[in-house]
């Protein structure tokens, strides 16, 4: 049985294993703006999903990530479709993400409705990465 909730500061353990990006000061952002969310299966945190509003009126999910013991069983899908639903809920018609042109995600982002809508490409020095995709999806 899976459950998705908010992330609460008794996720921090949980949370830093599998987001080695986001520090320690903003994870208590996360917390307190409700920005992101914990997927639970038989109450062990397997998932996490944390977004932001890009230009401030939009969400724009940043990560979504499962334990790699326990992908490919729907709880992305999950995540994300809760994650539209709250949006919608919030007066929100659309919502972004990104991924690297080098990573699957862009597969599994296309499969549940989000279409390419522009490209970041970073190449100052020791800055250099891949191509970052944006995607983009009406949410209802």
């Amino acid at each position: 049985m899976t459950n998705i909730k908010y992330v609460e500061m008794g996720d921090k353990e949980f949370w830093f294993t599998l987001d080695r990006h986001l520090s320690e000061k903003e994870f208590e952002t996360k917390v307190n703006s409700k920005q992101g969310y914990v997927l639970l299966e038989n109450d062990k945190p397997v998932g996490l999903l944390r977004y932001n509003l890009f230009w401030d009126n939009t969400p724009f999910c940043t990560m979504l990530f499962i334990d790699w013991n326990c992908q490919k069983r729907g709880y992305g899908r999950q995540l994300l479709e809760h994650w539209e639903k709250d949006m919608k809920s919030q007066g929100y018609d659309f919502a972004l993400t990104s991924t690297r042109v080098d990573e699957s995600a862009q597969h599994f982002y296309r499969k549940l409705g989000y279409k390419d809508c522009g490209g970041l490409l970073i190449d100052i020095p020791n800055y250099e990465q891949p191509m970052e995709i944006f995607l983009i999806k009406r949410i209802s």
